[in-house]
């Protein structure tokens, strides 16, 4: 039951945080799974898209509510890129080692969020 709850709690603020800075929800899941749950990177980042497939779908049928708010020409050319970048990242990812993967990934956060503070 506690676990249920965890992974619960994980969903809700992952979909939260997510829907409300359009982040996909990974930089909440990934640490949490990673550290909460003690999974290996690898598993944690496959598990966190598999969770965000659910997240995005739900987000973007509520914001298709409002007609203006997305703007679909970009979700076409945006989205044709990111499914070919996605496959050839998934597969370099199969190829690193758990530790790499860690700390590209938390450079990556701390890069991104130092350009955020200082623009």
């Amino acid at each position: 039951m506690k676990t249920v709850l965890l992974l619960t709690s994980i969903g809700l603020l992952g979909g939260f945080i997510g829907a409300l800075c359009g982040v996909g929800g990974g930089i909440i899941m990934v640490p949490t799974f990673v550290l909460g749950l003690g999974m290996d990177q690898k598993k944690a980042v496959a598990t966190s898209m598999a969770v965000i497939v659910v997240t995005g779908l739900v987000a973007t049928l509520n914001h298709a509510r409002t007609p203006s708010s997305i703007d679909w020409r970009v979700v076409a050319f945006v989205a044709a890129g990111s499914a070919v970048a996605s496959w050839w990242g998934t597969d370099l990812m199969k190829q690193m080692s758990n530790p790499l993967l860690t700390r590209v990934f938390a450079i990556v956060l701390i890069l991104v969020g130092i350009r955020m503070l200082w623009k």
